[in-house]
């Protein structure tokens, strides 16, 4: 997703500089931290948007009270990334897809026996968790992490992946309206805490991974053969590992651990971002729960948003109205930070995630960096659609994040989905070729690139 021609020229020698351990200086700084009470306050009692509204430039204020500080702020033109004045948001009901019915049938089994514990040196543990969502129903003083540890174990299929018959498109632009792609193929895989029916809770293989990211360029070609693994260990005290793969050399190399705020491909988006907007697991995040809001997001969009810029509604790079209603969605409102003792020198001072009540992904965030200024605005549409052994999913079809830098006027904008609108594949749609758990799992598969 780089902004720039250059960038994208530039990405192998990038990664090169990341795997050997970029530094980054950023100190958390002692100036006031900027809160959410008067948006707490302004959005404490909630009406309803009926169906068929249409929200312009000329009526948003109406509706303010249903919008992530982020987009009010986009409406205000506050920043160079502001919203068109052709803007629209066609409003439609709310539809709720029930979740999968292994991880509901999971939850209602062992829901509830899981239980956070904060060791001496500030991390958090997740004790007897097994599958499902561990924590039915956040409360009490821990709510905050229970929510994210509903997050970080949300329903998702067993393997997912975007090939190069629908590769993702990683875009980007820059103030001056520059615009550049990278395309990536992509297998994302479960390992542990099972829940779908007729298999073993944990996969016996790699018994103590829970989650695997791998991701490889394929456009352009240049860049060709960079690939990215991400190995998240089924201990939540154990940090991820991160690998990359660099072609120039022809080997892979383990990143350090500040490479978690490294731009991915070049774009605005760090290795904490990834997986839909939060990827920095449970251990190292303190986490306060807001309240309650319902938000405008849009869950059952159409396949319009592969075709960059061509069908968004620019410059911002919105949504237009052809690509679906929007709904309200009650969402979790977090405040998620390092924990003190891993704070100094990491990109974010806070998180402020709204995250679906009814599915567990966030579906906006607004990112402050380490003086507590806003630095990213991240849009985030889930789409619905149908997964082999679950019916129709409300969080796992096409997957769009936009990622919009308002102190450097850059956008990032990914999206699964092809310019032919061909999605996601999960589980048995996948050819058995990229279902090698060896090749796509492990950082040893790192090194069967370019054989």
């Amino acid at each position: 997703m780089a902004t720039g021609g250059k960038n994208l020229k530039h990405i192998g020698r990038f990664m090169i500089v990341v795997a050997v351990g970029l530094l980054w200086s950023a100190v958390v700084s002692a100036a006031p931290d900027e809160n959410y009470n008067d948006w707490l306050a302004m959005t404490a009692h909630q009406g309803a948007v009926a169906p068929g509204t249409v929200i312009t430039k000329r009526n948003w204020q109406q509706y303010q009270q249903f919008m992530p500080v982020g987009m009010i702020n986009m409406f205000e033109g506050k920043y160079f990334w502001k919203m068109p004045d052709d803007v629209e948001i066609p409003v439609g009901p709310t539809i709720i897809h029930p979740l999968a019915p292994g991880f509901q049938a999971a939850t209602e089994k062992y829901g509830g026996q899981a239980r956070i514990v904060t060791l001496p040196n500030g991390h958090h543990d997740i004790q007897n968790y097994q599958s499902g969502a561990p924590f039915p129903n956040p409360s009490g003083p821990d709510k905050g992490i229970e929510v994210m540890a509903n997050r970080w174990y949300e329903p998702v299929p067993r393997v997912l992946a975007s090939l190069p018959t629908n590769m993702d498109n990683f875009c980007g632009q820059d103030r001056f309206g520059s615009k550049a792609c990278t395309k990536t193929i992509l297998v994302y895989r479960r390992l542990t805490h099972n829940w779908d029916p007729g298999r073993p809770l944990n996969d016996p293989r790699l018994s103590n991974v829970y989650y695997t990211e791998w991701l490889m360029v394929e456009e352009p070609e240049e860049s060709k053969y960079t690939a990215d693994l991400t190995v998240y260990y089924e201990d939540v005290k154990q940090l991820e590992d991160d690998f990359v793969f660099v072609p120039a050399l022809r080997r892979s190399l383990r990143l350090a651990v500040s490479a978690r705020c490294a731009p991915l491909f070049g774009s605005d988006m760090t290795h904490d971002d990834m997986r839909g907007g939060f990827n920095g697991g449970i251990s190292v995040f303190d986490t306060a729960f807001l309240g309650q809001r319902k938000i405008l997001a849009l869950t059952e969009a159409n396949a319009d948003d592969g075709y960059f810029p061509e069908r968004y509604d620019m410059p911002l790079g919105f949504s237009k109205p052809s690509w679906g209603k929007w709904g309200l969605r009650l969402t979790n409102v977090v405040d998620v930070r390092r924990i003190p003792s891993m704070r100094a020198g990491y990109c974010y001072g806070k998180r402020i995630m709204f995250e679906d009540a009814q599915f567990y992904h966030e579906l906006w965030e607004d990112l402050y960096d380490s003086n507590m200024k806003l630095w990213k605005i991240v849009w985030v549409v889930r789409r619905a659609a149908p997964v082999p052994g679950q019916g129709i999913s409300p969080n796992n079809g096409d997957v769009l994040e936009t990622y919009y830098d308002v102190q450097n006027s850059h956008a990032s904008y990914v999206t699964s989905a092809d310019r032919t609108g061909t999605d996601l594949l999960f589980d048995e749609q996948i050819p058995s070729e990229y279902r090698d758990l060896s090749k796509y799992s492990t950082p040893g598969g790192l090194m069967q690139i370019m054989r």
